[in-house]
């Protein structure tokens, strides 16, 4: 279980949220996911609705499946009854997340949305070497990002669908002591497996402070080099007009793949020159504006139905 106080059964402040992130691939290509678990629901709107007053009466497991058979999507929020945790179990309903033998297995029994249809399964994320550093994303202290496992292998075994897949996979965890939009309005994030570790890009526009812009190289053993950030490289907006921005040698960079296109949120599989080579990276772009926007929260129930 990773140290310095981001066991699950830290505090979250009123107003709060703590996440814990995990993507992957598989070593073929074909197939992808992500899972975040949230603690005071970021995206939640009836947190919102709620005045951010209690996060553990926002919780909720997002799970998205991709594939060559199309993508699964669930993300039912859940109150403080179905929440359960100690330092290296973390349970939101019927789902679950627990440390055992230096490996974060996932359990999932959720049912997908529009369409319901169920999501149940194991998820094994093995890191190759977990971080023991946090990084602060604002001058104030009230938004902290650590990448646990830059590099990590996933085995996927799922009854529903019937999925069975490995692949190289990624995880994290933020941590804040109010919303989301009240210190950011954009942020875009990039994440790459590369021959001998890792790189990871997070650019943000923030309220308070001047933007921010980290660029990291991991080794194999999970040692972090900060890098001065490569040029700024475009890519075209989503269909709902959210920018895409990431990092690159020669400022350029194209979609491979979509994922999620979403009102206020993407995530792609992106590619680009770093390093002097050709690289892929799982990347996403959120617009805080967007999201703040009560029209854009009025239409996130249809996708996050709420459960007591």
């Amino acid at each position: 279980m990773p140290d310095g106080g981001h066991g699950f059964d830290a505090p979250v402040a009123v107003g709060g949220y703590r996440w814990w992130y995990v993507d992957a691939l598989s070593d073929d290509g074909a197939f992808g996911l992500t899972v975040i678990a949230f603690i005071g629901s970021v995206f939640s709107p009836y947190y919102a609705w709620s005045g951010w007053k209690d996060p553990y009466r926002h919780c909720a497991v997002n799970v998205a499946l991709y594939g060559p058979r199309g993508a699964r999507w669930a993300m039912t929020e859940r109150g403080a009854a179905s929440l359960k945790r100690t330092r290296d179990v973390l349970a939101i309903g019927p789902s679950s997340l627990q440390w055992r033998n230096d490996a974060l297995v996932i359990r999932l029994d959720e049912i997908s949305a529009p369409i319901p249809r169920r999501i149940r399964g194991e998820i094994v994320i093995a890191p190759q070497a977990i971080t023991h550093r946090d990084y602060t994303l604002e001058s104030h202290g009230r938004h902290v990002w650590r990448p646990i496992a830059p590099l990590a292998r996933a085995s996927v075994d799922l009854e529903a669908p019937d999925l069975r897949w490995r692949g190289h996979a990624y995880l994290d965890t933020n941590a804040g002591e109010e919303p989301l939009e009240k210190a950011f309005s954009f942020w875009t994030w990039s994440r790459a497996r590369l021959p001998d570790g890792a790189a990871i890009f997070y650019d943000a526009d923030r309220r308070r402070d001047a933007p921010l812009s980290l660029a990291l190289r991991f080794n194999a053993a999970g040692e972090a080099t900060p890098l001065e950030p490569p040029p700024v490289a475009r890519l075209p907006k989503t269909n709902w007009a959210v920018p895409r921005l990431t990092r690159a040698d020669d400022g350029a960079a194209q979609v491979l793949r979509r994922f999620e296109d979403t009102p206020f949120y993407s995530r792609s599989l992106i590619s680009s020159r770093f390093a002097g080579s050709p690289v892929e990276w799982v990347h996403e772009s959120l617009s805080l504006d967007r999201f703040a926007n009560p029209l854009v929260r009025l239409m996130l129930p249809f996708r996050m139905p709420r459960r007591g």
